[in-house]
């Protein structure tokens, strides 16, 4: 355990003395953690305390007492942190066909899908009630949130990808199909505004949409028109434009070609001037300096779909390579890009296009815009550290189970690894709190990432000397060490890295009266 959370500090801190706990219910499985180092999400100092669990909730939290239990599973704290569950604000994959065992191992109990303007869908169908209704029935690894997805709305409602400004029959279609999403528990809307067909869209759509999200009290996320040194703030703007009264939220908050603590901390205030203005803007970011996403991103918009890019190829190769020579080079050259999908998943583009005997321009051009995916080295880690830091910025993997970026294995416990204890940057009560009770009030879940009695019991119990990010980029899938047990809805889900149950379940938006 961090030394600084000495023993004297948390009897000191330790809740009141109240009645001992004696005899757990009867009608349903209890366990207690006994004299844990109780970190309950508020942010406030750990403190020593036996926590009972009966159900799915929190039925106590009392001072440590060594009276006997009758009818509980006993669980020793033995000095480890007890707190709740992790819950990612920016998650990808589909957990009715994918393993998200690679989360439990890190602490994850709660996951947020449909982000970046695309989100789970049954095949065949565009309707993210399909899917929730799929997702009802089956067997989750973990909780599961949904988000509303721009893109897919919009092909759901016939309007094709390259329509800038949607007529009114097509805004009404869009409109009544987010507002159905919603109604039945999704807890907002994503954008992907540097993807197809987010890319097309203008704000006047956007802020309509927006407006529809508000009635519903939801939050706006968005992957942001672009993220780089040069443009971050209008795109930031563009967001708060386009949620219009609804919360603003920017996904995996960075400043791409940008460079050291003072260009992040003029962000930070410029984030805050906004807030001191009424704006509630949230965002989220991970612990990585590489992002990870399509090679789409390197190419111009006339490249991407639905032109044809047989036909522009044939017609603008020569600007076509120009282009992506000049971006390559700016985004740090090909010796940036690892590439994770594919045959020459694991190499550079440097690597795979020397392989190929192709100058790397001429490689990508091979590749063209859906050929892959791959992490991209765009980051300084000096600026990101400042803005994973800060207090409104809630942490998130944006990973996925298939993902090759060790951010999907590895997040939480390099925030706890690097961050709480090396480093010692952050108290590990804020660090429980950026991942708990910051991203539940993001997403307005009401019982979930705090401990408190009647609270959901979605738990982790860890000591965080011993917590491991072993997961690389070369190594992405290697599981994180050192969470001991992971509880989801008041059932072990995960135990000495091994799996036990799957109690996961579809959290759905409550809705408005």
């Amino acid at each position: 355990m961090n030394q600084h959370l000495s023993r004297r500090r948390l009897i000191g801190g330790a809740l009141a003395s109240g009645l001992a706990i004696r005899t757990a219910s009867a009608a349903s499985p209890s366990i207690l953690f006994r004299e844990v180092t109780l970190v309950d999400g508020t942010g406030t100092p750990p403190r020593l305390a036996d926590v009972l669990v009966t159900g799915d909730r929190i039925a106590s939290i009392t001072a440590p007492s060594p009276m006997p239990v009758i009818g509980a599973r006993v669980i020793a704290g033995e000095g480890r942190i007890l707190a709740p569950g992790f819950i990612d604000t920016h998650t990808h994959g589909d957990p009715l066909t994918d393993s998200y065992d690679g989360f439990l191992a890190m602490g994850v109990t709660t996951i947020t899908l449909g982000v970046d303007g695309s989100g789970p869908r049954l095949e065949g169908d565009l309707d993210l009630r399909g899917w929730m209704r799929a997702a009802d029935r089956a067997p989750l690894d973990l909780n599961v949130a949904t988000l509303a997805s721009h893109g897919t709305l919009r092909r759901a409602a016939r309007i094709p990808d390259s329509v800038r400004r949607p007529d009114a029959a097509a805004m009404t279609r869009l409109e009544a199909q987010l507002d159905a999403e919603l109604r039945a528990g999704a807890f907002g809307l994503s954008y992907g505004l540097e993807y197809v067909p987010g890319i097309y869209s203008e704000t006047a759509e956007l802020a309509a949409l927006g407006r529809v999200v508000a009635r519903h009290g939801g939050v706006a996320m968005s992957h942001m028109r672009s993220e780089n040194d040069d443009e971050i703030e209008a795109s930031i703007d563009e967001l708060i434009a386009s949620a219009g009264p609804a919360r603003p939220h920017i996904s995996h908050l960075k400043v791409v070609f940008g460079k050291g603590e003072a260009r992040a901390r003029a962000l930070l205030d410029f984030l805050a001037a906004r807030r001191r203005a009424g704006i509630d803007l949230t965002a989220d970011a991970y612990p990585y300096n590489a992002g990870f996403t399509g090679i789409a991103i390197l190419f111009p918009q006339w490249a991407l779909p639905p032109t044809d890019y047989a036909a522009a190829l044939a017609t603008r190769r020569a600007e076509l390579r120009d282009y992506l020579e000049k971006r390559m080079i700016r985004r740090g050259g090909p010796e940036k890009l690892l590439l994770g999908t594919g045959k020459h998943a694991g190499k550079t583009v440097a690597q795979a296009s020397q392989e190929a005997g192709l100058a790397f321009p001429d490689f990508l051009i091979q590749l063209g815009p859906g050929g892959g995916s791959g992490a991209h080295f765009t980051m300084d880690q000096a600026l990101q550290d400042v803005l994973l830091l800060d207090p409104m910025v809630a942490i998130s993997t944006d990973g996925g189970p298939t993902q090759r970026h060790p951010r999907s294995t590895g997040t939480y416990a390099r925030l706890i690894e690097d961050y709480v204890v090396k480093t010692r940057r952050l108290p590990v009560e804020e660090a429980v709190r950026k991942a708990t009770s910051f991203p539940a009030r993001i997403l307005r879940l009401p019982d979930r990432g705090t401990i408190r009695p009647g609270a959901k019991a979605d738990l982790i119990l860890f000591d965080p000397e011993k917590v491991r990010a072993r997961s690389t980029y070369l190594d992405p899938f290697a599981r994180a060490q050192g969470f001991d047990l992971v509880m989801v809805g008041g059932r072990t889900a995960l135990e000495n890295g091994q799996r036990v149950s799957r109690s996961g379940r579809l959290l759905r938006a409550t809705p408005r009266r």
